[in-house]
């Protein structure tokens, strides 16, 4: 299988010759996106923004050692993850899924979205609280997860890498993030059942 060229390929390429001007255009390509990913990990808001100007310094700092043996968001998503980490040790924070993200993938990526644009015309009242009860379930559930699967999931379902892309960025074969993600979607399928009528075997 040929691998598609890494279209950040260029600007890394200047970057790494100390090119600060490419950097800082990588940094404006992806700061909104890296600042989301933290914010689903982090609950503490207000550290967003710093713990995404950490993971551009690191990132800076490490450009002489990133090779392209993935993608160079795939890398830089590891180094946010790490981060947030090291962040939410030292604040003793819990690691949750912002209500946000339940919305839908990608979707904060318009500056016009609003989560009343999805609303179906006739959509009932009780049709909205259901709707709300299982974002809260779904919540809840990957907030209760282990920290390997709640990561796994959300950059399947989430971020919406590749298996291979999730293997880079948790540094495990990509057998073993099947296997995380599975585990993940049962354990949330569990906790939705009640709420969809679904039964052992169904997801949501």
């Amino acid at each position: 299988m040929t691998l598609q060229p890494d279209p950040d390929a260029a600007l890394v390429d200047r970057a790494r010759q100390g090119d600060v001007r490419a950097f800082e255009m990588l940094v404006m390509k992806y700061q909104r996106r890296i600042e989301r990913l933290i914010g689903r990990f982090i609950r503490d808001t207000d550290s967003v923004a710093d713990v995404a100007q950490e993971t551009f310094i690191r990132a800076y700092r490490a450009m002489p050692q990133f090779r392209g043996e993935s993608a160079f968001y795939t890398w830089l998503y590891r180094i946010a993850v790490n981060t947030a980490k090291k962040a939410l040790a030292q604040q003793k924070r819990e690691i949750v899924i912002s209500e946000s993200t339940l919305a839908g993938n990608r979707q904060d990526d318009d500056e016009t979205y609003r989560p009343e644009h999805d609303l179906s015309h006739g959509e009932t009242p009780e049709a909205v609280l259901a709707s709300r009860e299982i974002a809260r379930t779904v919540n809840a559930a990957i907030e209760a997860l282990p920290e390997d699967l709640r990561q796994a999931v959300l950059l399947r379902e989430v971020e919406g890498l590749s298996y291979e892309d999730i293997a880079q960025a948790m540094d495990c074969p990509i057998g073993t993030v099947r296997s995380r993600i599975f585990r993940a979607r049962e354990a949330i399928a569990r906790r939705l059942r009640p709420l969809l009528g679904t039964t052992e075997g169904q997801r949501w």
